[in-house]
Order: C-alpha cells, then structure tokens, then sequence
C-alpha cells in the first residue's frame, strides 16, 4: 500500500498543503506545535477509525472556517484508488468518487499501523490500554469483531445494572441468565479471537524486538485471559461478590498482556527505551500480521519515535524498516542524519516544504 499524493485543506493549523511521498521513509521535521502530528493523524483517518490523539470532528476545522477537506491517491492490490474526507457539520467520505455511507465500509481500504508517544502506555498503564490496542488491531483485520466486542461490552453493562438492583429485588435475577449467555457466547469469541492474534504477533514480535536491540535483549509476550470452557460457572459463581462492587469481575473486558525481557516483567524493570522499543515492536508485529493477512504491508505511520532512543534503535527506525511507506515525525534534524534513503519533509506553522 502506497500513498502517491496527498492533500490537506484547513485541517487544524495546516491552510493547504499537497505533498508527494516517496515509497519508502518520509521525515516531516518541525518544532513543537508546528503541525507534524496533524499530517500523520490525518492519513490515519483514512483507515476509517477515529482520531490517535482522542480528538472530535469538530476539532479538525481550521479555526474561522467552516470545513475541511483531506485527499489522497494511493495504491492497493496495485491498483490506483483515490479517498475523500470531507468535514464540516457532518463527515462525507469518499471512496473512487463514489459517497461511502457507512464507515465501515470505507474502512480497509487503507490499512496503517501508528506509532505515538501514547504508545508507551502499553507497556506502562493498567490492562484497559492492552486490551483497546488488541480491539482496535483485530478489528481492523476482522471488521466483524467490532460487533461481537459491541454485543458483549453491552450484555456486561445490562448486567451490572442488573447486579446493583439485586440486593434490593431478588426477582430480577432470572435476567442474570440471559445476559450472562449473551456475555459467555460472545466472551468465548472475542478470547478465542484474542489468542489467535497474540500467536500471531510472537511470529514476528521477538525478532523485531531483537533487531532493534541488536540481539541484545529477548522479548515475550504473554496472555491473561479467562478459561474460556467454564466462563458461565465462574459468571454464577461471582454472582454475590460482584453484588457488592456492582460491576461484573469476569470476562474478557478483564483480560491483559503481559511483556517480559529477558525474564523480567518490563512494566516494573524496563527503562523508557527499552518500554518505547516495546510499543514500537508491538506496532511492527501488527504491520507484518496486516501484511500477511491481506497480502500487503500496511501504511506506517511513526509520531515522535527517536526520542529516548540510542543511536543503534534509531538507526534500525530509520533503515531497516522494509517494504513498507513510513511517515515518521521528529523535532531534531540529528537524529535522522543516518537517513541512507528516502525524502525529508519540513514543517513549519502549518507550512510544509
């Protein structure tokens, strides 16, 4: 997957800009706050899921206008497409010229992987952040996995509303058992799901890893996970405990990842670089399973990666990231004057060169 050409009109701080990448690496420098992140998040929006950063329609409108507009010609399965977005009251999207009503059904056309400081949370913060990478990685492979998560996220909320009632009404806990079938048939999916992307990403992960610690450190990946053949028991059995803190303690809206280095569990032993390099890894892992499932690599998209990263990692970033298209962002010319190929791009005021 290729973009040739791309365009941006008043999104956020960037008034216009049309830019051609090269096939390889591309490096969009700038200061703080000059725009390089808007670039990569809006290429991200062409994949069809939300804002990285969290952010709302509303928030990509240049100030004082009243839309705008994102464009690109790329190329899958070696034909030439062309995406349109359109934001203003509402999002319009466009796919070939053709208005595309539904934003699942622009979604896949682009496929990307991105890479931001917020990252590092998966190897730093509690298992929800785990969990949502694994939910958004699977469900861009698997566009039916959102609806199953959807189903089960909501049988869980029906039943802790359910579980509040229950020391005050015994009589409603003949809805438990609805519920909790609609959690366990859905739960057994997502897990079964879950596991099988997790093996997936250890055919790649611990070669990555120790490509960018130059064989240095071995990196595992382990999965917490409920056992599947005796959810509904375990659902029944924590029925009076989970009447007390009234939410539901089991299923896989419980689930975690857990990253060792050589034997040591890295949330608690790790230094920043050895955690970034995780992240990184983890997102290179997710690239080559998208590469192996729909037949090419996906878009790499990199927000702040060389920091707090020593010149061997950074030279790896740079170099030895094949056969994909990179857009990469850093703030300090230095720490890609290694580059041996590829195409430099500066940001400055919303201004691109």
């Amino acid at each position: 997957m290729i973009i040739n050409n791309y365009i941006l009109e008043n999104f956020r701080n960037i008034e216009n800009c049309e830019i051609e990448p090269c096939d390889n690496m591309n490096v969009i420098c700038g200061e703080n706050a000059q725009g390089k992140t808007n670039l990569i998040e809006g290429i991200w929006l062409f994949t069809g899921a939300k804002s990285f950063r969290g952010s709302k329609d509303r928030e990509f409108i240049n100030f004082n206008k009243e839309s705008c507009l994102l464009e690109t010609n790329f190329k899958s399965e070696g034909i030439e497409k062309q995406a349109k977005i359109i934001i203003s009251e509402k999002k319009e999207l466009f796919l070939n010229g053709k208005k595309i009503k539904k934003s699942s059904d622009f979604a896949g056309n682009i496929n990307a992987i991105v890479f931001s400081p917020i990252d590092l949370r998966l190897v730093t913060d509690g298992p929800s952040v785990r969990r949502r990478f694994l939910d958004i990685a699977i469900g861009q492979l698997y566009p039916s996995y959102i609806e199953i998560l959807k189903n089960y996220l909501r049988a869980v909320s029906q039943r802790n509303n359910i579980i509040k009632e229950l020391k005050y009404d015994s009589t409603v806990s003949v809805m438990l058992d609805v519920f909790e079938n609609e959690i366990v048939a859905n739960g057994i999916r997502i897990i079964e799901l879950r596991k099988r992307y997790i093996e997936k990403l250890e055919e790649f992960l611990p070669l990555i890893y120790s490509g960018i610690s130059s064989g240095k450190e071995k990196l595992e990946i382990k999965y917490i996970h409920e056992n599947k053949d005796d959810l509904k028991e375990k659902l029944i059995f924590s029925r009076k405990e989970d009447m007390f803190s009234a939410v539901t303690s089991i299923g896989p809206h419980r689930d975690d990842i857990i990253f060792n280095i050589n034997g040591n569990n890295a949330r608690n032993f790790a230094s920043q670089g050895q955690k970034r390099s995780i992240a990184l890894s983890l997102k290179l892992a997710e690239a080559e399973v998208i590469r192996k499932k729909v037949g090419e690599c996906p878009l790499c998209l990199m927000d702040d990666v060389m920091s707090e990263l020593d010149p061997n990692r950074q030279n790896f970033v740079l170099n030895h990231v094949k056969e994909m298209q990179v857009f990469l962002t850093c703030c300090d010319p230095q720490n890609v004057k290694n580059l041996k190929a590829g195409k430099i791009f500066s940001v400055e005021q919303g201004m691109v060169k």
